[in-house]
């Protein structure tokens, strides 16, 4: 499914009812308003405040703060909705907005919700304040690399991206790539495909305004490990790379 006309009518009604989305295209299918009505018809007169003319993630915030205003009995009933957008809004409620030590302690468990959708929505919500204060956030966030599950380990670097999708770049991230090898170096040969994917993304970000530190730190992880892993992020975070 790569279109949102390949969404039957009746899958889509089931997502704007509150069914889970299966797909990325499902996820960007769901129309906000009608998912509010219905899942909380005491909010459906502030459906008006969400642009629908805007980009996903702007919806996102806005949806979020619309569940921020409405309170914390609301925004806990959406957390743990089937619906992976109202989900999402929870995020964004709980997370924006915040200081770092707040926004990290209430990222986290949306970070290993296991809908893919939801964990993209909380590092976008996060990438302000870990922008805001990036030496703190790499400290805050370099033990999460080491954490069992893969999705925490993945939030360290998804978050953290030069580039990113979706969301402003982090210039600073940009220019000096290096300050994040302490979130780097940990996951050099992580076993995790999900950490793996990330992780060469961070660095075929870099690679684009520092080529030369992709090249040095993928060159130092080849030698450090001959993991199937390291070959595999070596290749991706090289992909953009000429020469």
């Amino acid at each position: 499914m790569t279109s949102f006309k390949d969404i039957p009518a009746e899958r889509r009604a089931a997502l704007n009812a509150g069914a889970e989305a299966t797909n990325l295209t499902e996820c960007l299918a769901v129309d906000f308003a009608a998912l509010l009505a219905t899942i909380a018809p005491d909010l459906a007169a502030r459906a008006s405040e969400i642009d629908a003319s805007a980009g996903i993630s702007v919806r996102m915030r806005q949806a979020g703060e619309i569940l921020r205003a409405a309170g914390e009995e609301v925004i806990a009933r959406m957390a743990a909705h089937p619906s992976d957008t109202a989900r999402g809004w929870a995020a964004f409620a709980r997370v924006s907005g915040q200081d770092l030590d707040t926004t990290l302690t209430a990222a986290r468990p949306f970070a290993d919700d296991p809908h893919f959708g939801v964990r993209e929505w909380v590092w976008m919500a996060a990438r302000p304040a870990l922008a805001a204060d990036l030496p703190a956030a790499i400290t805050a966030l370099t033990p999460w690399t080491q954490d069992p599950s893969e999705r925490i380990r993945r939030f360290a670097t998804e978050a953290t991206r030069p580039r990113g999708v979706w969301c402003a770049h982090i210039a600073a991230l940009k220019d000096a790539p290096e300050q994040a090898l302490p979130l780097l170096d940990p996951l050099h040969a992580d076993p995790a495909r999900y950490v793996q994917d990330s992780v060469a993304n961070w660095l075929n970000d870099a690679g684009k305004t520092r080529p030369e530190f992709t090249l040095a730190t993928t060159a130092r992880w080849q030698a450090m490990s001959d993991s199937a892993a390291t070959a595999y992020i070596v290749k991706r975070a090289r992909r953009s790379l000429k020469g």
